[in-house]
Formats: structure tokens, sequence, C-alpha cells
């Protein structure tokens, strides 16, 4: 259990946010109720879904109707859909509360694909609308075995068969597939000549689950994030109708790009979040253990890595901020979301990692979840884009400004 103190520098924390980026009350109203509701709601569940790798069907429905209850369920759709509208920096704000908690359980809080509002004519009442509603559930796959990084090397085919598209192929590591009632799949229907070789025209498909010659199966065992598990797809002439395209044909990739923003920037909030709650904890024990006969806070050793921690903590916050708020402002923000991704995702790393060193022993033991955020921290660098790729955005950027 943490102590008082942590409250007391949480609010300090939330201040600096405040005199950064002048939160209004709407906004600080909006913190508040996410984290209060994530440690009510889902910290209680996080060990069970931790020692069984599933969420139970009854806990899963229970956050989903508190979500829809509270007016937060795809509150990054906007008011015109009756959602709650948040720009892009408040959302950030939601995504890092929420970045506190088990990725299994957050789940449900509910922040369907934004490129559902890409969905046109009967999609709309089929897809987009329940989706809103929570009355369907949504998950989006590109990844292939082959093509991680490089999607446009996919090997997932869709050719057209009359007023039909006939799919070919398999996709992995899908998040959110388990529970999902459609999936938003990117496919190859066709190829171009690029500077840099042949590459695949791209669309993106709704498929429904059940579809004749699609199946769901179990994935594989990750050692982050139990729970929220990853699934593979396999399309075996599956057949679909021309208006299942969602958006245009062979104009997948585009989409794609834009929807990347969104969830590079949620890999960045949720791992300030996360960073910050193991921080909680480091903090908390550095100020209670005791060794030699003085708090373990006392020792340079270990109140320099708080120091460092908390630092690098807030740099990746306000990184990440300033991505959501360029956004907000209309400004093309590729660098900096993909300098908000990588540093945060790498400050995680390092800030678990040092919170196991502060503890000692203990901290690699399943009885403090130490060890848990050590294990979920360390796909924040692969997934949505390795810092490897977020690197090569961030020097193409920079350099192509020059003309290099």
């Amino acid at each position: 259990m943490l102590g008082y103190n942590i409250n007391k520098v949480n609010e300090i924390i939330l201040g600096i946010s405040r005199m950064q980026y002048g939160l209004n009350e709407e906004q600080e109203m909006i913190v508040s109720t996410v984290r209060n509701f994530v440690e009510k709601e889902i910290y209680p569940h996080e060990d069970l879904v931790d020692r069984t790798g599933e969420v139970p069907k009854e806990v899963a429905q229970e956050i989903k109707r508190k979500t829809l209850e509270l007016g937060f369920y795809a509150c990054n759709f906007p008011e015109e859909m009756g959602c709650a509208g948040l720009n892009h920096l408040e959302f950030a704000l939601v995504e890092r509360e929420l970045g506190r908690a088990s990725m299994a359980l957050n789940h449900f809080f509910g922040r369907p694909q934004n490129i559902l509002m890409a969905c046109q004519g009967d999609q709309i009442d089929k897809y987009l609308k329940p989706a809103l509603a929570g009355e369907k559930m949504d998950a989006l796959a590109m990844t292939e075995p082959g093509a991680g990084s490089d999607i446009r090397s996919m090997s997932c085919t869709a050719k057209r068969d009359g007023r039909d598209w006939v799919v070919n192929g398999s996709k992995h590591f899908i998040s959110g597939a388990d529970h999902a009632d459609f999936i938003i799949v990117f496919i190859a229907t066709g190829e171009e000549s690029t500077p840099h070789g042949i590459k695949k025209k791209i669309t993106s498909f709704l498929v429904d689950r059940g579809t004749s010659g699609f199946v769901i199966r179990d994935g594989y065992k990750s050692v982050s994030h139990r729970g929220y598990k990853n699934m593979i797809l396999e399309f075996t002439d599956c057949r679909l109708p021309n208006s299942q395209v969602l958006g245009e044909v062979d104009g997948g990739f585009d989409v794609m790009n834009e929807w990347l923003y969104a969830t590079r920037i949620t890999v960045a909030t949720m791992s300030v979040g996360r960073a910050r709650r193991v921080f909680d904890y480091a903090l908390d024990y550095a100020a209670t253990r005791e060794q030699f006969g003085q708090k373990i806070g006392k020792f340079q050793g270990i109140s320099f890595q708080l120091a460092d921690m908390i630092t690098e903590i807030d740099a990746a916050d306000l990184l990440t901020l300033a991505a959501a708020k360029k956004l907000d402002t209309g400004g093309f923000a590729n660098r900096e979301i993909a300098s908000a991704k990588l540093f945060a995702s790498e400050v995680l790393g390092k800030v678990t990692d040092q919170a196991i060193q502060i503890y000692g022993g203990m901290g690699l033991m399943d009885d403090l979840p130490i060890e848990r955020f050590w294990r979920d921290a360390r796909v924040e660098r692969i997934w949505d884009g390795t810092s490897e790729i977020q690197r090569h955005i961030i020097s193409r950027d920079l350099l192509r400004a020059l003309g290099a």
C-alpha cells in the first residue's frame, strides 16, 4: 500500500501540468475523474487478471457499463456523434490516467478506433453508432508474421471477384480481437512502383466475427500485459462484399498513417501514466524502508535515482502533452509524436528497472506489482512502431527540411 505522502507528491505533479498547459477546471476534472475511476474500478481486479490471464466477463461488462454512465465511453469521438468530443490534449490526459492500470481491464473503458469516422452509408448504423454506444467492440489488424514495421510488404491479399473481394492470408499480434464483434483489417489489394521498389496498395475492410472463411484464434503467450491477448486472424477464400470497404479502395495506407498518430500518442501517454504509478511505489518504499538505521531514501545512491526518475517522467509528460497540443492547433506533429513515443516508452523501461533496483530482491517477487510493471513495460518500445522506427521518423523529418 502507498502512504499518504504520495497523494501530496501527485498534487505537486498535477500542479506542474496546470502551470505548463493552463489546464482549465474541466480538464482538471477529467484527470481526477479518470484517476478515481481507475483506482476504484480497475486496480482491485489487476492481481486476478495477471494471475489467470483472463478478464472475467462480468468484470469487463461492469467496467464498460460504468464508463458509459460516466459519459467517457468513446470520449475520443466528436460531440455531434453523441460523445464527449475531447480534443487531443484532453484525450491524452484520459489515456495517461488509464495507463496507470492493467491494459486488459482499461480496454473496456472503451475507445473505438477513430478511423471508424470514415464509415459511410449503411456502415454508420451497422458499425460506427453501435461502437460508440458500447453495443459492439472493434479491433484493428495490420501486423503479419512477415510484415511488422514494413506494413507495405504485407502478404494478406484481397482480389476482386465480381462485386466481391476474396481474401486469403493471416494477421497476428491483433490486440482486442478476442472481444471484438468486428475487425478493421488492412489488406493488400494491388501493387505499385515506388522509388523504393514495388509496394503494396492497401485497403481497409470491415470484417464481422463469424464471416465465412474468417477465423479468430488464440495467439502467442506474452509476458507483457497478461489478459490483454494478442490473436491470430486467418482468411481462407473469405468473401467480402464491396460494401465492407472502409474508405477508398487502395486508400488504406493514407488512413493508416492518419490513425497511427493517435496510437503513438496513446503509447506515450500510457507509458507516462504507468511510469508515475511505478515511481509512486519506489518513492514510498524509499521513504519507509530502513537499512543501517535509516530510511534508504537518505542514501545518495537511492535519492539520486529518484531524482533522475521524476525528472525524466516529467520530461516525457511535457513532451507528450506538447505533441497533443500541437495537433489541437492544427500543426503537423509527426516528429513531435514520434519523439514522445520514443522517449516516454524508453523512460518507462528505465523507471521500472530502477524501481526493482530500489526494492531489491522483493521487487522481483510476484507478491508485489513491481515485477508486473517491469514485464509490461517491455512491449511499449516495440508495438505501434519500434524505437528504431521512431528514430527514423524523427531524423527523416529533420533532414528533409534541409533537402537531405
